[in-house]
C-alpha cells in the first residue's frame, strides 16, 4: 500500500517538475498517468466498498465458558468490479475472538464464506460485532473502511463442572403438610378449580365440573411437601478477592484445531463462586430437585425454586451477569429470605468470607429447621486475608458440612469429595444450636 502511494507520488512529482523545466512530452505523460491512476484507484475502491455486504450468523446465542463458539461469515461483492483484497476485522469484545481474515481477489458478484471458532473464556454478554472491512484497489494506493454494526448478542454462561455427588436433605418429607403455594406442574395435591385459560393443558380440565357449569374448568394444584435446594451466593463486595492472572504464553490460535485447551478460571473468588453455583444448579436439576437461587449483588435477585430445565437456564443467565458489588452480607441475605423456605430444605452458602457473619447465618438456618452446607473459598489463596481455618473450626463444632476450596483446585473433584465425609443420613444428626455464635 505504501509502495503504491510512493510510486504515484514520484510519478506526479517527476512529471510536474519536468513539465515546468523543459515541457517534454514524456514528463506530461508521467503527470497525466499519475493523476489518472490515482483517480481510477479512488473510484474503484469507493465503488466496490459501497457494494460489499457482510452477514454474520450463528446457530446458538447461548453458550458456556469452555465451549467452542462457531460463527459463519458471508462476504458478497455485489459490484461489477473485482476486489483485489478485503480485510475482515472482528471488533467484538469476546476475549481471543476469532473471525478476522484477509481475503484476496474477490471477483465481481462473488460470495466468500468461512467459519470462525472461538474458545469462550469469560462469562457475560458480548455483542457479535461491530465488524470492520478494509478494501483496497489493485494498485495499492487507496483503502476505505466500512463498519457493520452488531446485530446479535451472545450470552456466555459460567463454566459448569460435572459433579458426581453432593449431599442434600431427603427429597420427600414423610407425613409433611402440603405447601400451600400454587404449582404450575401437576401434583397429587389438588387445590381447587378455576376457569379455563387459553394454553392450559387438556389433561388439567375437570370434566365433571365443566359439564355442571357449562364451561371449561381446570384443576389447580399445590406444591408437593418436598424439600428444596437453595443456592445462596455471597456477592458482598468487601469479601471477594482476586490475584493477578498469568496468561498462557501460547496463543489460542495455535491450539485451535489441534486439541481443546483446558480453560482455567481466573484466580478470583467471585469467578470460582459463580462456577460452583452454576455446577450445583446443573447437578440438582439433573436430579429432578427443585432448585432456588438468591444473591444480593448489583441487584437483589431471588429465583423461586423449580425443577425444570428452564429454571437452570434462568439461574445460569443470572449468574452470567453477577458482580461482587453488593452491600448485603451473607447473614443479611439469609435473614431476609430464609423464612420463606420450606422446612428441612438444603441451603448451600457459597462464600469466601472470614467474618463471623457466616456463623450467624448458619445458626439462623438451623433455628429455622433448614440444612446449611457451606462451600467456603480459602480467601488467602486468592490474595485475601487469613482466617479461613478459624471459620472452618467453628463450623465443624456445629457439625455443618464444609467444602473448602482453594485457588487452582479442581472444582468437580473438590465438590464431589463431600461423599467421603458426609452422607445423606447424617442430616438427621444435626442439632439446633443453643445460642448464636
Amino acid at each position: 500500500m505504501k509502495a503504491g502511494r510512493v510510486l504515484i507520488a514520484l510519478m506526479f512529482a517527476l512529471g510536474l517538475i519536468g513539465v515546468f523545466v523543459n515541457g517534454a512530452p514524456l514528463y506530461s505523460r508521467f503527470l497525466y498517468t499519475s493523476i489518472l491512476l490515482a483517480f481510477v484507484s479512488w473510484a474503484w475502491t469507493v465503488w466496490v466498498a459501497n457494494r460489499i455486504s457482510l452477514e454474520r450468523s450463528t446457530r446458538e446465542l447461548r453458550a458456556n465458558v469452555g465451549d467452542v463458539f462457531e460463527e459463519n461469515y458471508k462476504i458478497l461483492n455485489q459490484s461489477n468490479l473485482p476486489a483485489s483484497w478485503i480485510e475482515v476485522i472482528n471488533q467484538s469484545k469476546i476475549p481471543f475472538a476469532a473471525g478476522s481474515r484477509l481475503l484476496t481477489l474477490v471477483l465481481a458478484n462473488q460470495k466468500r464464506t468461512y467459519n470462525a471458532r472461538t474458545w469462550l473464556t469469560q462469562r457475560g454478554s458480548f455483542e457479535l460485532g461491530p465488524t470492520a472491512i478494509n478494501i483496497g484497489d489493485p494498485f495499492g494506493i487507496f483503502t476505505t473502511k466500512k463498519i457493520f454494526p452488531a446485530q446479535e448478542t451472545l450470552i456466555v454462561f459460567p463454566m459448569i463442572q460435572e459433579i458426581e455427588y453432593f449431599p442434600s436433605s431427603p427429597g420427600l418429607l414423610p407425613g409433611g403438610h402440603v405447601i400451600q403455594r400454587k404449582s404450575h406442574d401437576i401434583t397429587p395435591h389438588a387445590a381447587g378449580v378455576r376457569d379455563y385459560i387459553h394454553g392450559d393443558a387438556m389433561k388439567r380440565i375437570h370434566w365433571r365440573t365443566s359439564i355442571r357449569r357449562d364451561k371449561l374448568m381446570v384443576k389447580e394444584f399445590e406444591q408437593d411437601p418436598q424439600a428444596e435446594v437453595w443456592i445462596y451466593l455471597d456477592s458482598q463486595k468487601d469479601v471477594h478477592y482476586q490475584k493477578e492472572q498469568v496468561f498462557d504464553e501460547s496463543p489460542m490460535q495455535t491450539v485451535l484445531f489441534v486439541r481443546r485447551p483446558k480453560i482455567k478460571l481466573p484466580p478470583s473468588t467471585l469467578e470460582y463462586s459463580v462456577s460452583i453455583a452454576a455446577s450445583l444448579a446443573h447437578y440438582f436439576i439433573r436430579q429432578r430437585r427443585a432448585v432456588g437461587y438468591a444473591s444480593a449483588g448489583q441487584t437483589y435477585t431471588i429465583l423461586p425454586a423449580d425443577r425444570s430445565e428452564r429454571q437452570e437456564a434462568k439461574i445460569l443467565e443470572t449468574l452470567a451477569f453477577v458482580q461482587a458489588n453488593g452491600e448485603l452480607s451473607i447473614a443479611g441475605l439469609v435473614s431476609t429470605q430464609a423464612m420463606q423456605l420450606p422446612k428441612r430444605s438444603t441451603v448451600i452458602l457459597i462464600t469466601p468470607t472470614v467474618r463471623t457473619e457466616l456463623l450467624q447465618a448458619v445458626d439462623d438456618l438451623l433455628l429455622r429447621s433448614l440444612y446449611p452446607i457451606i462451600v467456603l473459598l480459602d480467601a488467602q489463596t486468592f490474595g485475601g486475608p487469613t482466617g479461613t481455618d478459624k471459620i472452618i473450626n467453628s463450623l465443624r463444632e456445629k457439625h455443618v458440612p464444609i467444602c473448602n476450596i482453594a485457588c487452582d483446585d479442581d472444582l468437580a473433584t473438590a465438590l464431589s469429595n463431600l461423599r467421603s465425609t458426609f452422607k445423606t443420613q447424617d442430616f438427621r444428626s444435626w442439632q439446633t444450636p443453643v445460642s448464636s455464635a
